[in-house]
């Protein structure tokens, strides 16, 4: 009985996986020539959380008006083009400037003389401009991941670099430079390719403009920004 009740659940099993395959193999494919275009466009949403990582200056250890400092930063949305070129099997080349809005940056202080915290916040709005190689994976059917690595040229319009010394001010530079490497993932819908990306960037620049007459920025030497977005571009 337990011979017949085995071969039963094997049998059983070895129906559903022989199901399985057979309809993996007749999956319709969206848009099989896809792959075949040198190049194609599509548009980019995005959410973005960044912060700036902050090398103090030795300031910081001699002068006791200002006790601590903390970064820190809210999201920002952003919209962008998307235009990429076939290299070859594996690799393309995109390019995607993109408009971002919002994710104001701040410091948090606590300060010895008043005995409180202050918190300066740093508005942003930057045009993006990230270059960046792709590699991908096998397509899978109607799905496929790839990998990226690349580098941007940041223009923050909102930098008050060239604003009039006052105490409380952070001056912060208008170009930045940084690296950027990220995942991602294509599903190819009827009419449209639809990846979902999570994307990593780490700036290389000094964007400090540091003023020694300026209490809340001499305690700083280098502020270099960092960033995660997760983006969502439709493709044709």
């Amino acid at each position: 009985m337990y011979n017949l009740l085995r071969n039963k659940i094997i049998f059983i099993l070895i129906s559903i996986v022989g199901v399985n395959s057979v309809h993996a193999q007749y999956v319709e494919l969206n848009r099989p020539d896809r792959d075949e275009k040198p190049y194609y466009f599509g548009i980019t949403l995005a959410y973005n959380n960044s912060y700036l990582a902050a090398t103090k200056h030795r300031k910081f250890n001699t002068d006791d008006s200002i006790m601590s400092v903390q970064p820190g930063a809210s999201g920002g949305v952003a919209l962008g083009l998307l235009g990429t070129l076939k290299l070859n099997y594996c690799w393309e080349f995109r390019f995607n400037p993109q408009l971002v809005i919002g994710g104001s940056k701040y410091f948090v202080y606590q300060t010895n003389y008043p005995l409180r915290e202050e918190k300066k916040t740093l508005p942003s709005t930057i045009i993006s401009f990230p270059f960046q190689f792709k590699l991908n994976s096998d397509r899978i059917n109607n799905f496929r991941t790839y990998a990226l690595i690349g580098a941007k040229f940041d223009l923050d319009l909102a930098s008050n670099s060239t604003a009039r010394n006052a105490d409380d001010l952070v001056k912060l530079k208008k170009n930045d430079f940084a690296l950027e490497a990220g995942i991602g993932f294509n599903f190819f819908l009827p009419f449209v390719t639809l990846s979902p990306e999570i994307k990593f960037s780490y700036g290389l620049s000094n964007i400090h403009s540091r003023d020694p007459s300026l209490k809340y920025s001499n305690i700083f030497d280098k502020i270099q920004s960092r960033m995660i977005t997760f983006s969502l571009h439709l493709e044709d």
